[in-house]
């Protein structure tokens, strides 16, 4: 079975979160994802609240910069999750977005090597272990969790270019990758990775009308190109001159615009048979899964319910 979960965050209100979580678990989605993204909603909160409002699916929290909290504090709260939803939770961890990273004043200087410490900080505390060390971020002087979790959850790594790809298939159980991952790109990526489950957010909405669905996400695929425009998920892509050309033409303050193409090619957007075929071409790119981000958000509940009843199995037929 094609897995294919849903993403929670970022647009979602967290009173509506609870409706949202049991809606995606009836539909029949394989998994949900929370998206901490600054400064929306609280990634600790909200995975607890999906985890909380559903009966059996399996949630992950993706991804919690590695700066943003202490090790020790990230630790100690997923180990009480871990206990309370046993076998239910994974945790990605990255550096996150380098321009809140920046606003909060928490670059850090080897930023990968960052995240491979907190990983292997994270796995120690979690099974139990005292943490007595050093690292090129934070200090641990015989730190131990009295209560760790008797079933310690994935740890995963969220990775966009060669460098943290290939990191995560040496020491994390999984790769997240962010939005904007198309065919081309997740061929590379899968690559790097070495064998690691990988799930790749998606931009999605789904429509009669073609041009409504792509009117619904493109402003957060020009929001993210945007973002993105120096990274692997743009320069690995087909339209990689084109974003760059059109980033360095735009004002202070001005919003990214992305056309029709660019949305085909970073998002899955359209009719039924239309996402259904974007979202096949991504799985056999090598993606073990995806997360749906869907728009519009107004519409989450019906979005998910369509590509539940319209999209799905069409996945399940190829």
């Amino acid at each position: 079975m094609r897995r294919v979960g849903v993403v929670f965050g970022s647009l979602t209100p967290a009173e509506e979160l609870a409706a949202g979580a049991r809606a995606a678990e009836a539909a029949g989605f394989s998994e949900q994802w929370f998206s901490e993204d600054c400064f929306f909603s609280g990634g600790l909160s909200g995975v607890t609240q999906l985890l909380a409002s559903t009966k059996g699916a399996r949630a992950g929290l993706g991804l919690v910069s590695v700066v943003a909290r202490h090790p020790a504090v990230l630790a100690m709260e997923v180990a009480g999750i871990a206990r309370m939803h046993p076998g239910r939770l994974r945790v990605a961890v990255g550096l996150g977005s380098e321009s809140w990273v920046r606003q909060m004043g928490l670059m850090p200087d080897r930023p990968l090597t960052a995240v491979r410490e907190t990983i292997a900080v994270l796995r120690d505390l979690l099974a139990g272990s005292t943490v007595d060390r050093s690292t090129t971020t934070h200090e641990f002087h015989g730190i131990r969790l009295d209560l760790p979790p008797a079933q310690v959850p994935e740890i995963w790594l969220g990775a966009v270019n060669e460098r943290a790809l290939k990191a995560g298939g040496e020491i994390a159980d999984g790769v997240l990758l962010s939005v904007l991952a198309g065919p081309s790109y997740l061929g590379w990526a899968t690559g790097l990775t070495g064998g690691v489950p990988v799930t790749a957010y998606v931009l999605a909405a789904v429509d009669d009308d073609p041009a409504a669905a792509r009117d619904a996400v493109r402003g957060a695929v020009g929001f993210f190109l945007q973002a993105e425009s120096r990274s692997s998920l743009v320069t690995r892509s087909r339209y990689a001159d084109e974003v760059l050309a059109a980033v360095a033409e735009l004002a202070p303050g001005e919003s990214l615009t992305a056309p029709d193409h660019w949305i085909d090619e970073f998002a899955a957007a359209g009719t039924p048979d239309q996402v259904a075929e974007r979202l096949r071409a991504l799985l056999d790119a090598g993606a073990d899964s995806l997360g749906l981000w869907l728009f519009p958000p107004d519409r989450l509940t019906q979005q998910i319910q369509r590509i539940a009843s319209e999209v799905l199995p069409k996945l399940e037929q190829s």
